[in-house]
């Protein structure tokens, strides 16, 4: 049996989507209209760092985190009137994702290229502090 290729699943999810560049992106979370939200591993984003003030949520919760009826619903995502840009590293995750939760009717945008590029791109990047021990 032949399956669909994920390459195609999101390029269906990217022409069906909202997509912001990072410029836009990163000015509409400073004009206070957005919220980054990053959906990468914990490992991914302990070790190559974050978008400072991003929302971390996990790509296996995401659904259940916006859901006001999930008992799981995260407040941050109850915001009225905001723009959440979901990322992971190079696009594709959050591709997929945001085209899922416009699917349930939650407003949502994707980041262009991604966390792999952000920094290249003069981004700013907070990193974790190292546990020490």
């Amino acid at each position: 049996m032949a399956i669909t290729p994920v390459k195609t699943l999101v390029a269906a999810a990217k022409a069906a989507i909202t997509t912001l560049d990072q410029e836009t992106a990163a000015e509409e979370v400073a004009a206070g209209r957005a919220v980054f939200v990053d959906i990468r591993d914990i490992r991914e984003r302990m070790r190559t760092g974050f978008i400072p003030g991003s929302v971390h949520a996990p790509r296996g919760m995401v659904e259940f985190w916006v859901d006001p009826e999930s008992p799981y619903f995260k407040d941050v995502f109850g915001q009225e009137g905001k723009t959440f840009v979901f990322h992971c590293a190079s696009g594709w995750r959050s591709a997929l994702t945001v085209a899922t939760l416009q699917d349930m009717g939650f407003e949502a945008a994707h980041l262009r290229e991604g966390f792999s590029t952000w920094e290249d791109h003069g981004g700013p990047v907070e990193r974790p502090e190292a546990k020490s021990g």
